[in-house]
């Protein structure tokens, strides 16, 4: 199955490719175990009883009732059954149980009872850190993502575990429960003989299709040189939005920031022209594609939020703004989501960036300038191995992904999915280019790089609004390894920068490290 639709846990019950390469496969897992480590006999091998497999689910609650990916309201009972069901049907040669774990105090009361050979843990939300007690049993853990659920977490947790190079510990992220499947019969060899990591990377990369024949299309992108482009920094500014309190905060890339308090940016929302949005959001209903969920007076707000980030920019001659938007809304410190206004700013070749977070507006703001006014946009990525993809995935994007004198693409008004509040933008940005994925580090004077073509825009209803697809250029394995070092965040461009963005490393004298 490569369509990457069916649900987790679905039964699969024709030899597809994919069915017989499941097959082959497990007789790989065997092999491999049974050669990478010393044989460790466990209860089941003596016995010759099955294999005991715990599968941990690490998640928050059944059904969620705070805002987090992917979503508030959601109900992980549907699917923690099917993916019992797929285990157990599609793994006869293992006994499984099951048990929940919202962090490492529940997850060493599960361990602590000892009945398991081994574990799967699924990784329903973000940061709940249950797998790494499972890790320190010593026990064959198979790593699992509930896509657009815990994927922030595994990313992070996963890169982490492969710089340690734990040897019991092999991953699947994957849109196909038989690719869950198949690495799961990885682990009846291993409780005998060890092995797992390897067995499972094994069985992962001989499931993960190779590159698709893409032609991209053309694009006439163009860039300042280097050194141009660096000598802009200096006139650049960021503004940052984080808490209560003002002050200054170091460069990025030799670019100002300067720290401001909720009060200044709700005081310019309060006293913004309510004629001029009214008018604002008058055109954002003729515009979008689809408004849904989306209330007329919260589409005058965010006008209102988006009026006061110009003023704000104008205030402190500054080129970008960056907001802790959740710890201001929820705080009570401000009343209107930015994500309108931030999809405003990026549109007209200005910088509205999510999260407060400093280092990626750096970066947004620094290649923007290069490429001469294309917007970045800040994600949260996903790894499909199903369909050899990076989704990036966010509720703030432009959808004039060549510059503000580009063409526009469709983009649709809808609600946060993590909390159904608010309004965010879901742009269905143009297929068949090639793009470019950076995040900026200053203290190591680094530029993490990868690229991609886009392939699709997916519509899945489950976390952020904005999903770009795109297949990796280059080794998809080796996206797996960087997110414990660079967080989550990425800052996707329309173009191929490779060649601007090395040349301008070497004049600033940074290193660029390709991720993929």
């Amino acid at each position: 199955m490569r369509n990457g639709r069916l649900p987790i846990g679905c039964a699969c019950c024709s030899m597809s490719r994919r069915g017989f390469l499941a097959a082959g496969c497990a007789a790989a897992c065997a092999g491999a175990a049974s050669v990478m480590a010393a044989p460790r006999i466990a209860r089941a091998a003596e016995s010759g009883a099955k294999p005991r497999i715990k599968i941990l689910y690490s998640l928050h609650e059944e059904v969620q009732s705070g805002p987090d990916w992917p979503n508030k309201g959601f109900d992980f009972r549907p699917v923690m059954e099917r993916t019992t069901a797929a285990l157990t049907q599609g793994c006869p040669e293992l006994a499984f149980t099951t048990a929940m774990a919202n962090g490492p105090e529940q997850a060493a009361a599960i361990v602590a009872e000892n009945d398991a050979d081994g574990y799967v843990v699924f990784q329903m939300n973000c940061w709940n850190q249950v797998v790494q007690t499972a890790v320190q049993t010593g026990k064959p853990v198979l790593y699992v993502d509930f896509q657009y659920g815990g994927s922030g977490g595994f990313l992070v947790y996963t890169a982490g575990f492969l710089r340690s190079e734990a040897p019991n510990l092999g991953f699947v992220a994957s849109s196909d429960p038989e690719d869950m499947i198949a690495a799961a019969k990885c682990l009846a060899p291993a409780v005998r003989d060890g092995g797992f990591a390897e067995a499972v990377a094994r069985t992962r990369r001989a499931r993960t299709p190779g590159p698709f024949d893409r032609v991209t299309k053309a694009d006439a992108l163009q860039t300042l040189s280097p050194e141009e482009c660096a000598g802009r920094f200096g006139d650049l500014k960021i503004v940052a939005v984080r808490d209560t309190e003002s002050g200054d905060h170091p460069p990025v890339m030799g670019i100002p920031v300067t720290l401001i308090p909720f009060a200044e940016l709700n005081a310019a929302w309060e006293g913004a022209d309510k004629e001029e949005a009214r008018a604002i959001a008058d055109r954002w209903e003729q515009s979008a594609r689809v408004i849904e969920d989306v209330s007329r007076e919260t589409l005058e707000t965010s006008a209102a939020m988006y009026l006061a980030e110009k003023q704000v920019l104008a205030a402190h001659g500054a080129t970008a703004i960056t907001i802790n938007c959740l710890g201001g809304f929820y705080g009570g410190h401000i009343h209107a989501y930015p994500c309108l206004g931030f999809h405003e700013l990026n549109n007209e070749g200005l910088v509205g960036a999510c999260e407060c977070d400093i280092s990626s507006t750096g970066t947004m703001l620094a290649f923007s300038t290069l490429a001469q006014g294309r917007p970045g946009y800040i994600s949260d990525p996903v790894i499909d191995t199903a369909k050899r993809q990076i989704i990036y995935a966010h509720c703030v994007a432009s959808n004039r992904v060549f510059g503000p004198e580009g063409p526009t693409n469709p983009f649709e008004i809808l609600t946060h999915s993590e909390d159904r509040q608010g309004a965010s933008v879901r742009s269905i940005m143009p297929e068949g280019y090639m793009t470019t994925s950076l995040q900026v580090s200053d203290p190591r004077k680094e530029i993490l790089f990868h690229q991609g073509v886009s392939v699709e825009n997916d519509p899945d209803d489950r976390a952020c609004r904005t999903k770009l697809a795109a297949e990796p250029v280059g080794d998809i394995e080796k996206l797996f390894t960087q997110w414990d070092q660079w967080g989550w965040h990425r800052v996707t461009f329309y173009g191929d920068l490779k060649e601007p963005v090395f040349a301008l490393a070497d004049a600033l004298g940074w290193k660029v490290v390709e991720e993929a």
